[in-house]
């Protein structure tokens, strides 16, 4: 089964309290499953990795064959598709991370979203960041 996932990190300080967000859509844009939580303290690139996988990782649960990965973070979809090379020693590790996961479905797809159409995955993210505890 082919499972759409939009994901998106949160930091409010870059670095700074740090959040998650994900939703997992069927092939009719159903909902099949969320993630938000907070991850402390993190960048914005370090959250949206974290977001990615997370989202991935319940889609995997659900049993996904193959997965189209949507973000709004033009670093992370450039550098999956090979266009930017990881540098920073932070995001190289979440990087493999990803693209383990990824690979671990089956066939991937990995695309830019504009903000506007990623806001389920944003206000998960900012939901956790904004919950007390």
């Amino acid at each position: 089964m082919r499972l759409t996932v939009y994901a998106d990190g949160a930091s409010r300080g870059n670095p700074g309290p740090a959040a998650i967000g994900a939703s997992v859509r069927d092939a009719e844009g159903q909902e099949l499953a969320t993630v938000s939580e907070r991850i402390g303290r993190a960048t914005n690139n370090v959250a949206e990795y974290r977001a990615a996988i997370a989202g991935v990782r319940a889609a995997a649960d659900l049993g996904a064959s193959a997965i189209d990965l949507r973000l709004d973070s033009e670093l992370v979809v450039r550098q999956l598709a090979g266009r930017y090379r990881v540098k920073h020693p932070l995001l190289r590790p979440l990087f493999a991370a990803l693209v383990e996961a990824l690979e671990a479905v089956g066939p991937y797809t990995v695309g830019h979203v504009p903000r506007a159409r990623n806001a389920r995955a944003d206000a998960l993210a900012n939901e956790a960041l904004d919950r007390r505890g």
